[in-house]
């Protein structure tokens, strides 16, 4: 069992951010340290949401509390989500650093979530140049989708050369890319890039998948790099469960996340 410090979203009704992502390592037998950006009804792409953003000074002070209390050194990975604001990115970024003066084998998982096709950025771009120049350096994984790992790098990502090309000047030692065009089929691949090396994992493009997918694979992987697997092993593992809540998702607005479990959380690496 590992300890993870998620710091990311959360809703009430439904399973995206850490409302995803705190089950699924929770599922695959790792303890969940949840510090939420922002609280909300569900996810805003339904008509109506209510809720509120978490301050990073709230925030520090929670993280500050685990520190006074001898807890922070126990944490073995942080994965980053949501983060709403330039000034939550410095606060997930300082206390990186923070763990990693006590940790330093902590491994950091940055799921960039700042946008998607077809519409762009959904967060600031204040904020989305911030992950670039301070979370980037940081991160020992990255799960950016096609549009993300496009405006990090400041490239065109168009099919699986591309995004080959663009993973490879991010400066992590893992780069999950997902959502990427493959030309020969018409579907989507998603891709891991390590230095020397490339694994895949083809996809079907479908019309519609409720929210959360990208917040589920970090925490797959993730959970699964935790356990002991290679990473190939753990894009494979983290691909498989997503298909399978996908699946099991049919004609929901939500992931069935937990309904689903019995298909996904399955402890081989």
């Amino acid at each position: 069992m590992a300890r993870v410090l998620s710091i990311s979203s959360q809703v009430v009704r439904g399973h995206v951010g850490n409302s995803a992502a705190a089950f699924a390592l929770q599922r695959l037998g790792h303890e969940v340290w949840i510090l939420p950006t922002v609280v909300q009804s569900n996810h805003p792409g339904h008509a109506h949401v209510a809720g509120t953003r978490i301050s990073p000074e709230a925030l520090r002070d929670m993280a500050g509390a685990l520190a006074k209390n001898g807890w922070l050194g126990e944490v073995d990975a942080v994965l980053t989500g949501y983060l709403p604001t330039a000034e939550h990115v410095d606060f997930a970024a300082e206390t990186i650093a923070r763990l990693r003066e006590l940790r330093p084998n902590l491994l950091v998982v940055v799921d960039p979530v700042l946008g998607d096709d077809p519409g762009g950025l959904y967060v600031a771009e204040a904020a989305a140049a911030r992950v670039r120049e301070r979370l980037l350096p940081l991160a020992d994984v990255l799960t950016p989708n096609r549009f993300e790992l496009a405006w990090l790098s400041r490239a065109q990502v168009s099919d699986a050369a591309s995004a080959v090309m663009a993973a490879s000047g991010l400066g992590a030692s893992q780069v999950v890319a997902t959502s990427i065009p493959d030309g020969s089929s018409g579907n989507l691949v998603n891709l891991l890039w390590q230095p020397g090396a490339v694994s895949s994992a083809l996809v079907p493009r479908l019309a519609t998948v409720p929210h959360g997918t990208g917040d589920l694979l970090a925490a797959l992987h993730l959970a699964r790099l935790l356990h002991g697997a290679s990473a190939p092993q753990a894009l494979r593992l983290a691909v498989a469960g997503v298909a399978a809540v996908i699946e099991a998702s049919a004609g929901a607005d939500e992931l069935r996340l937990i309904g689903s479990q019995n298909l996904w959380a399955i402890h081989e690496v």
